[in-house]
């Protein structure tokens, strides 16, 4: 059984390390100032130590906020060793500095020049191996784990190159005491091999050092969301320590070297810290475009001041002044920097996250493209275009879905792995989606892009809702059309097939009577009450074309009159509730009412097991609303609409009205509104 260990405990063990590494720094500084003017000691230690302890202080501190927060976390201890290692080193070359004479030494100085010359060759190998689990704390899984083992044995022995490698040539330190031994870990037998065998060592750490930025790569493009932050803080961290090489090599010197050291040792692990800790403490691509501008104006303005100063020189021929030099670098600073910078920002950020800055421009495009044409794939053409140029992403696809299942699809560029899908809605509606990649730094998106990409995306939907209702509307004209003509055929097929045979045989037959009523009256009469039968069947043909045009109860007895004797067909108890509606309706719309109420009615009916019906008509200055309500059982939840129910918004969509059916619990509540506007 596991006995829990106290969190005070807890924080004296991650504290150690930390603890040590900043203690250090001030006895660094001590011992520093205790150095003599002179002795074999400067030549060893070659500076004070205590800034390099400084940086081992400093990288212990970031150990501890991230093994505060969770102690079990690999890097951070990983990152407490590497700040000890850095403080023990500069501790190290305090000592030696001040500890060695000519003739006498510190104790322990043999083990202190030891770690000091060659322990301190995996400096470089632990830096890999902190890129090789970061931010995780682990290696990479599968194929990447294996090879990382490998990478960090690479790391081992060739840093374990250095320990045996005998000091020869250069190497070899003249003037130490002799209680001092420069080689007390070397191996005799590799006497004469000291060039091959250090360009061996040299290349296994190059080597590991270049596969855990390989490493570093491989994540960066599988990372996303937050481990996609943390990724890009490492990533800033290299744009810096690059801005304080290049500045280096221009101005090159003690602090330009100490600067360039303490930025490639100290600034990336200060940004994995904030990565692991606070991913959002700033919007890192905001940040990492803006250092990279920052970055470039910086290198710039530098190379521009060496190149005037050297102009200057060999024109003056002559050294320049401290005040001519710093008069320079302010000319040149002053004409340079805000042309500069605003370009180079514009630049950048197109690089990196594409148009998405100049908002106006990419959605005055959209819409002035939208507006030249009216074909609807070329129009969602254009705003998977514009989405793709505005965001600089290299995959857009625009989808709308249409009537009967169908959907339209655009695509812009060719679809990654891994995509993500965006909503289209139109007035609370889903019309479509629009999908983008889901990896990438330009598929990152702050709340500005969120705004832009709405502004796209609006006109997308409004786009392409108006191609649907051009589409709906072309299709509800073919359907008038045909309609009519059916209609009209069906009409003319009756009278020239139906009635006007009729009519033709009944005067034949009033024909035939008229020639013999006079010789034989019984015939005749027998002949007239044949064709009395024959005009009574034409009267009931003739009822029933008209009663096919419009149910003739409407003319009768009204919209109610005739609802009623409906209800009373059908055998059922309804109560109405209705203004005086004679006169007051288009005949388009009481008709749509009667259908949609009958069908209503039918539906309770057949299905609601309760005959109790409550009707409720209410006209206002634009529209006719109607709402039938049963005391049945009610509509499934998971039942599908059948042909009637599809019929009743089919006829209140024709007029340009709604139709919604619900059902409360108790019953089923069936309610259209129908515009009653006579139309121009």
């Amino acid at each position: 059984m596991q006995v829990p260990v106290p969190k005070p405990v807890q924080r004296l063990q991650v504290l150690a390390i930390p603890v040590v590494c900043v203690l250090l720094l001030p006895a660094s500084a001590v011992i520093d100032a205790m150095t003599p003017a002179e002795g074999p000691g400067l030549a060893v230690a070659a500076g004070p130590g205590w800034p390099w302890a400084a940086n081992g202080a400093i990288l212990g501190i970031l150990a501890a906020l991230i093994l505060l927060r969770d102690r079990t976390q690999l890097f951070g201890w990983m990152l407490s060793l590497y700040g000890l290692f850095w403080a023990v080193d500069g501790f190290a070359q305090s000592y030696l500095r001040a500890g060695i004479t000519e003739t006498d030494a510190w104790p322990a100085s043999t083990f202190v020049l030891w770690f000091f010359n060659r322990f301190g060759s995996y400096l470089v190998g632990v830096v890999a191996v902190l890129l090789l689990i970061f931010p995780t704390g682990r290696f990479l899984a599968g194929r990447w784990r294996v090879l990382s083992w490998i990478a960090t044995g690479a790391v081992v022995l060739s840093g374990l190159v250095f320990v045996v490698l005998p000091a020869e040539g250069e190497q070899r330190l003249d003037g130490l005491p002799p209680q001092v031994d420069q080689d007390p870990t070397s191996l005799s037998a590799l006497a004469g091999h000291g060039p091959q065998l250090a360009t061996l060592g040299i290349g296994l750490s190059v080597c590991a050092f270049f596969f855990s930025l390989l490493v570093v790569v491989v994540r960066h493009r599988r990372s996303e969301g937050v481990e996609r932050d943390r990724m890009q803080w490492l990533l800033w961290s290299v744009v810096i320590i690059a801005a304080v090489v290049v500045v280096g090599l221009v101005f090159p010197g003690g602090l330009a070297d100490y600067t360039g050291a303490f930025s490639a040792t100290v600034v990336p692990p200060a940004a994995m810290t904030i990565g692991i800790l606070r991913p959002h403490l700033v919007p890192i691509a905001d940040l990492l475009g803006r250092t990279v501008v920052l970055a470039a104006v910086v290198v710039v303005l530098v190379a521009a001041d060496a190149l005037v100063l050297a102009a200057l020189t060999l024109v003056l021929d002559d050294d320049l002044t401290s005040a001519q030099v710093a008069a320079v670098v302010l000319v040149v600073a002053v004409v340079l920097y805000g042309p500069l910078r605003q370009r180079l920002s514009a630049a950048v950020r197109r690089v990196m996250l594409g148009a998405r800055g100049d908002r106006y421009d990419a959605v005055a495009g959209l819409a002035s493209t939208l507006e030249t044409t009216d074909d609807t794939a070329e129009q969602l053409a254009a705003v998977a275009r514009s989405v793709a140029a505005a965001f600089g992403v290299p995959f857009v696809s625009v989808e709308v879905d249409r009537e009967h299942g169908e959907r339209l699809v655009t695509t812009h560029g060719v679809r990654p792995g891994e995509v993500r899908t965006l909503p289209i809605t139109y007035r609370g509606a889903s019309i479509g989606r629009l999908v983008l990649p889901a990896r990438g730094l330009r598929s990152r998106l702050t709340d500005r892009d969120e705004e832009l990409l709405g502004d796209l995306v609006r006109q997308a939907a409004t786009a392409a809702r108006t191609g649907q209702l051009a589409e709906e509307v072309q299709r509800s004209r073919e359907r008038l059309v045909a309609a009519r003509e059916e209609e009209r055929r069906r009409i003319r097929r009756d009278l020239h097939d139906g009635l006007g045979p009729a009519l033709g045989g009944i005067v034949f037959q009033l024909d035939a009577a008229r020639m013999i009523v006079d010789r034989d009256p019984a015939a005749a009469a027998e002949q007239l009450a044949t064709v009395s039968g024959h005009v009574q069947d034409v009267v009931a043909d003739v009822r029933r074309l008209v009663h096919d045009l419009r149910p003739p109860a409407l003319d009768d007895r009204g919209l109610v009159g005739a609802l009623r004797q409906q209800a009373e067909s059908l055998a059922l108890e309804l109560t109405v509730t209705a203004p005086d509606l004679s006169g007051r309706l288009p005949a388009a719309v009481e008709v749509a009412a009667y259908r949609i109420v009958g069908e209503a009615l039918t539906n309770v009916a057949r299905h609601a097991g309760d005959p109790g019906v409550h009707l409720t008509l209410a006209l206002t200055d634009d529209a006719l609303t109607v709402e039938v309500a049963d005391r049945g059982v009610g509509i499934a939840a998971d039942r599908q609409a059948g042909v009637g129910l599809a019929s009743l918004r089919e006829r209140a969509a024709e007029l340009g009205g709604t139709t919604t059916i619900t059902s409360p619990g108790a019953g089923t509540v069936v309610r259209a509104h129908l515009p009653s506007r006579t139309p121009s």
